[in-house]
């Protein structure tokens, strides 16, 4: 059951921030470093509009993706994740976990295309999250579409992480070095079958990403909720042409504190309405190491508030593997019960 209270007009909606406004000259760029300092250090997520992804780029996406989730159920299952040891391809309903409980959502796991990648002796494990997507022979159209939406949203994600860098007085191309072209970009295509048989209403847990950026394409069904200052879950209301954007931990580590990364969760949708999703996180190189921000507000900085069931690693693949080895049971003992730890 929903803890959403919708009665407070101040959380009816998250800040709105526009990226064109970098553009439109210092007075415009200021209010914009303004409000996305503000955003980013009071909620942790924000609303993104102006940011050049237009409708026909992301229609070409939606398209393909519900094609895909129209197919032969055979058809989805031979790209079964369990096949492959670098936890790409499709996920059925409930076999994800978030906080070791169900989600109730099936999903489609995509990557940047590269050969698979075995660890060698002394090499970190988190290698293994190298390798190639799987794709289904009958739509040779969602590949196009999954890999230029990556490709295009790294560099709006990119952008805009050097204007929030630069709205709170860092060095704006501090992290780019960690980035690059093997940084780990991570593109989900979800959808939420409507509730569970059993009355379950998780449709992902509450949770934080572990990345710096994720920029969230959301349908207009809505179900996303964003724990606010209040300590409740709040609704985040679709906005038509937005990316819903939030702050990962290591951006929450690297200052600090002074930004923050923000517990979320989804709720299934009602009944059998379907709700469809596409996160896309934007990760560094596996083998980066996350080095604290210089800003001048670092005194300000109220520390990070620290998980010890959940801890954070100074490079950041080992982040990411420990996230995939939890939430994909199944893969992990398929592929890498040398990895895991007794309960």
């Amino acid at each position: 059951m929903t803890t959403t209270n919708t009665s407070s007009f101040q959380y009816q909606q998250l800040p709105i921030i526009d990226l064109s406004a970098a553009d439109r000259g210092p007075q415009a760029r200021g209010l914009l470093h303004a409000q996305l300092h503000s955003a980013a250090h009071d909620v942790g997520f924000f609303q993104l509009v102006g940011h050049g992804v237009s409708a026909g780029e992301t229609n070409a996406l939606l398209r393909a993706m519900r094609r895909f989730f129209a197919l032969p159920e055979a058809d989805r299952l031979a790209l079964d994740n369990v096949n492959s040891p670098h936890f790409r391809g499709y996920t059925r309903t409930g076999d994800e976990l978030t906080g070791g409980s169900r989600d109730w959502r099936d999903q489609l796991d995509i990557g940047a295309e590269r050969a698979a990648r075995t660890p060698g002796a002394g090499e970190p494990a988190y290698w293994w999250l190298e390798g190639p997507n799987q794709w289904p022979d009958a739509l040779p159209e969602l590949r196009v579409a999954a890999l230029a939406w990556i490709e295009r949203l790294s560099d709006v994600a990119a952008r805009l992480l050097r204007e929030l860098l630069a709205a709170i007085g860092a060095p704006a191309d501090f992290y780019e070095p960690v980035f690059g072209s093997r940084a780990y970009p991570h593109l989900k295509l979800v959808r939420y079958p409507g509730s569970a048989g059993d009355g379950g209403d998780q449709g992902v847990g509450a949770h934080k990403d572990y990345g710096f950026l994720t920029l969230l394409l959301q349908d207009r069904v809505g179900g996303l909720e964003v724990r606010r200052d209040d300590g409740l879950f709040h609704d985040v209301p679709p906005l038509p042409g937005a990316f819903v954007v939030n702050l990962g931990e290591l951006l929450e580590v690297a200052t600090d504190g002074y930004l923050l990364a923000t517990n979320h969760r989804v709720m299934s949708p009602a009944g059998a309405t379907e709700r469809f999703s596409v996160p896309f996180f934007y990760n560094p190189r596996l083998d980066a190491r996350i080095e604290p921000l210089p800003f001048p507000h670092a005194s300000a900085a109220p520390g990070v508030t620290t998980d010890p069931a959940n801890p954070l690693f100074a490079e950041y693949g080992f982040n990411e593997l420990k996230g995939k080895l939890r939430a994909h049971p199944l893969v992990a003992a398929r592929h890498h019960a040398g990895l895991l730890t007794p309960a």
